[in-house]
């Protein structure tokens, strides 16, 4: 009796909770009188985190559109026009006129030779050099601390001072370096008035002060390689060299390939070293016969020397394409190699 009472309770209550009388939930449009709509709080809240990400980096792009975008369109407009700083006459519309003025000066192919030659001279010794030295500070040496802030101090050094001092060490008559090579029966050099002394000389001086800097992002990347790799090439009876060629050098590549664009970039925009090479005072053609002008020497001699706004962007903009295109094909040479070992 006791479970046929239970079991019947049991079914009325099941029944109960699904018959037609019972009402089920409420649609979600038809709100009970009283209720409350969708809540403010969350609908901002929703809000902010869709919105606060572009407000927390919008001053990064309003920057870059302030003094980085706007001001490579302008220069391109100027490049357009005849623009005289001094000249009171309204700017003219010129078209292609100043590219046309610029491949046929040979000034400027002059310049564009001096830029390459010392890109070339500086650029590929250093970065070998840096990766030596990275892998020389790291591996154990006594105060290897000190050794690594070291090398960076040449980049610390201000620019002036270091054209000075070499400025003095490849000088013609009184330099050491003439001296140094007077002692093994050389002949002194005119550093700074021949074409291939000056470039050596200024390549000279931009390796000392960025290979150092390169070195510290190379050792920086060789910490990460795991040391794993190099402990299996040991029992394998691989020799130093022999891990640093097929370890550590394929463990760089990354890492090559972002200081080979960044060195061209800083490479082909030498400004500093050969301006304050030159011992003409307040010179700015490089040298007295423009053997080491530079590009952007040339640029800033038509911009802020002739005043003539409307050639010197001309050049910028020149600058900047020879500069895409040889940072492209240093990235795609690199790649290449890369994927073919």
């Amino acid at each position: 009796m006791r479970k046929r009472l239970l079991t019947s309770v049991t079914a009325a209550e099941a029944g109960a909770g699904t018959g037609a009388g019972t009402p089920g939930p409420a649609p979600a449009g038809d709100l009970p009188a009283g209720a409350k709509g969708p809540d403010r709080g969350s609908l901002r809240r929703r809000l902010d985190e869709k919105l606060s990400p572009y407000l927390y980096i919008s001053p990064f792009f309003l920057l870059f559109f302030g003094f980085g975008l706007f001001p490579i369109g302008y220069t391109l407009y100027v490049s357009l026009h005849e623009w005289q700083l001094i000249s009171q006459s309204p700017d003219e519309w010129v078209g292609l006129g100043n590219y046309t003025r610029l491949f046929s000066d040979e000034y400027f192919w002059n310049a564009l030779f001096n830029t390459v030659s010392i890109w070339v001279l500086s650029t590929v010794p250093q970065l070998l050099l840096a990766l030596g030295l990275a892998h020389l500070l790291n591996i154990r040496l006594r105060a290897r601390t000190a050794f690594r802030m070291g090398v960076i101090l040449p980049n610390v050094a201000s620019v002036a001072a270091v054209a000075i001092i070499f400025t003095q060490l490849f000088g013609r008559d009184f330099g050491l370096v003439n001296w140094a090579l007077d002692l093994i029966g050389v002949s002194p050099v005119d550093w700074q008035g021949d074409r291939a002394g000056s470039h050596v000389a200024i390549s000279v001086m931009v390796i000392w002060r960025w290979t150092g800097y390169n070195a510290l992002i190379y050792l920086a990347a060789m910490q990460t390689v795991p040391r794993e790799r190099y402990e299996a090439a040991l029992t394998e009876g691989a020799s130093s060299f022999q891990m640093f060629r097929h370890i550590t050098v394929p463990s760089l590549r990354p890492v090559i390939i972002f200081t080979v664009i960044v060195s061209t970039i800083q490479g082909l925009q030498l400004f500093a070293e050969p301006l304050l090479f030159d011992p003409t005072p307040g010179g700015v053609t490089g040298g007295s016969d423009r053997q080491f002008q530079t590009l952007t020497i040339y640029l800033y001699e038509q911009g802020f020397r002739e005043f003539d706004f409307g050639y010197a962007a001309t050049i910028a903009w020149v600058m900047f394409l020879i500069i895409v295109v040889a940072a492209a094909f240093n990235y795609l040479i690199t790649r290449r190699i890369r994927s073919g070992d």
